[in-house]
């Protein structure tokens, strides 16, 4: 079955690698936002099956956009790996106490990102 993914990410780079990688090696449809008020209206109205959000990004960061998905009946129950540059062990901890399936730490190789994907998920297809 085609998995669905919405990457939220201001950075066009990020969004290009992964988008490219998540269809190469696993054959998932990925959707992208730049933002994450544009991530919130996508998930509202695309059916999915995840979502990769970015933490560290301008207006609107990851952990609020977390928190509007979670508050909204139509986004609460899509999972969300959160991507974080953040390597300290404490600012970890502080975001696994979120209520995110997974935590996935840049920088990654492509190959990387899909299986701890689908560990995170349990996509084991």
């Amino acid at each position: 079955m085609l998995k669905r993914i919405l990457l939220i990410d201001d950075e066009l780079g990020i969004r290009k690698i992964v988008q490219i990688a998540l269809k190469a090696i696993a054959g998932w449809e990925v959707l992208v936002a730049a933002s994450g008020q544009e991530g919130i209206a996508m998930a509202q109205t695309e059916p999915l099956d995840a979502i990769l959000l970015d933490v560290m990004m301008p207006e609107m960061d990851g952990i609020a956009t977390l928190q509007q998905l979670q508050a909204n009946p139509i986004t609460q129950r899509i999972p969300v790996i959160l991507l974080t540059a953040k390597a300290h062990t404490d600012e970890q901890q502080q975001l696994t106490t979120l209520a995110v399936t997974g935590l996935i730490t840049k920088p990654f190789k492509a190959p990387d990102l899909v299986q701890q994907m689908r560990s995170v998920l349990g996509w084991n297809e």
